[in-house]
């Protein structure tokens, strides 16, 4: 199963009408798709899986295999509800706690800040090319995420280590992202991620190149109105080897009141009769019009009723 490959260089000029029309099924039958040509140097991409393996080989890895989870495995406790992963949260927008976390170096920080800056100009690109391709202005998923100030920016940064029992445990167990777009910096050796798709769970293979790799999560979907739905996905862990997954989330801001856009809805509260008058003058038009019709009449009969 090919897994959808965006271009984003190709968004201006000859092919961006075929790239548009790409990024639209890959949205609305996937729910993920991989990002080429996004612009962000892969010198500064590398740095960044460095500082974050470094970091975790030098603070983290013994306290994980330490850690009650570790040990849980080792006795084959339970482990229907833990996940083998080893993971730190860091906000960036609309204010930074990067600062505030233990052990991260200044060049750790200014390098992370660095990346999200050259990310986010990414995801707002993502974010006006699918707003376009439902009929949207190009501000909207922005707009709709932005509440009093800006949509919200973070980063999950997880090791998920080496494994000796992987048959026993899920690296993350399956769920889908509460949030919008999803951003990910991954291992470029060890697999684990998969997503279900057509009944059955699909592996994303490592990302060569730099390549990010994008889902959509809960909140594009009720925008939508169901049109790019969130997929469930999980991380399953390796024997052989730790892996690494930098995700960004460009979510709504807490205070976003989410819904899904007018536009994309279809009229609703209207009477039959007053739907089968219109269609007697109408019935061998477009549909589109028709039911645009009946929503503004149904709107102003609501409002008539307040």
């Amino acid at each position: 199963m090919e897994i959808p490959v965006i271009d984003l260089s190709t968004l201006k000029g000859e092919k961006r009408t075929q790239t548009m029309a790409l990024l639209h099924e890959a949205c609305e039958k996937w729910g993920f798709f991989m990002v080429e040509n996004h612009g962000i140097d892969a010198n500064l991409m590398e740095k960044v899986k460095h500082l974050v393996n470094k970091h975790y080989e030098e603070i983290l890895e013994e306290r994980f295999y330490q850690s009650e989870i570790a040990k849980s495995l080792e006795t084959q406790q339970n482990t229907s509800d833990i996940d083998w992963e080893s993971t730190f949260f860091i906000w960036h927008r609309p204010t930074s706690n990067i600062k505030e976390i233990p052990n991260l170096s200044q060049g750790f920080c200014q390098t992370v800040d660095e990346y999200i800056a050259e990310l986010i100009k990414v995801a707002e690109t993502l974010s006006e090319a699918m707003s376009e391709n439902l009929g949207l202005e190009k501000s909207y998923i922005k707009g709709a995420f932005s509440g009093l100030k800006s949509p919200a920016v973070g980063t999950k940064v997880a090791k998920y280590p080496k494994c000796q029992r992987p048959e026993l445990v899920r690296g993350l167990r399956e769920h889908t992202d509460a949030g919008g777009i999803i951003l990910l910096l991954q291992d470029d050796q060890v697999p684990g991620l998969e997503f279900f798709k057509d009944g059955k769970w699909v592996e994303i293979p490592p990302s060569k190149n730099n390549a990010i790799f994008v889902n959509t999560g809960d909140q594009v979907e009720v925008l939508s109105n169901g049109l790019y739905k969130s997929i469930l996905h999980r991380v399953m862990p390796d024997k052989n080897g730790s892996r690494l997954s930098i995700a960004t989330f460009y979510n709504p801001a807490g205070d976003a009141i989410i819904s899904p856009s007018p536009k994309l809805l279809y009229p609703s509260g209207y009477r039959f009769q007053d739907y089968l008058k219109l269609y007697a003058n109408t019935k061998f038009g477009e549909k589109g019009p028709r039911f645009e019709s009946m929503k503004n009449k149904a709107n102003g009969f609501c409002n008539n009723q307040a």
